[in-house]
């Protein structure tokens, strides 16, 4: 159903996905990166052991950090921008959200 506003060729337009670049920690506390359009969907699969071979040695323990990108395209850049920082900014990171939403349990 379209709403008044909306015309028939813009309902047939599908809106842009919200992509998101995440952090993952693995039971060793080593921290996976990764993007998906539905991050705490992508955890559970992590956490089945289907999500990624990385798990594989160590499973998913927690999200630890989401980050709400533009697009695909965004997500991307943003997860090799992630994948380059020491663990020590990844774990910044990872401080920051906890301390921008304190009690909030990503």
């Amino acid at each position: 159903m379209t709403s008044l506003s909306e015309s028939p060729a813009d309902a047939a337009i599908p809106a842009s996905k919200t992509w998101f670049v995440y952090l993952v920690r693995a039971a060793n506390g080593s921290l996976y990166c990764g993007i998906s359009d539905d991050p705490v969907r992508r955890f559970a699969k992590h956490q089945s052991g289907k999500g990624a071979r990385f798990f594989l040695s160590s499973p998913a323990m927690a999200l630890v950090y989401t980050e709400r990108c533009r697009d695909k395209s965004d997500a991307l850049r943003q997860e090799r921008l992630i994948k380059k920082l020491k663990k020590s900014a990844k774990e910044c990171l990872v401080a920051s959200a906890a301390n921008a939403a304190p009690g909030l349990s990503l």
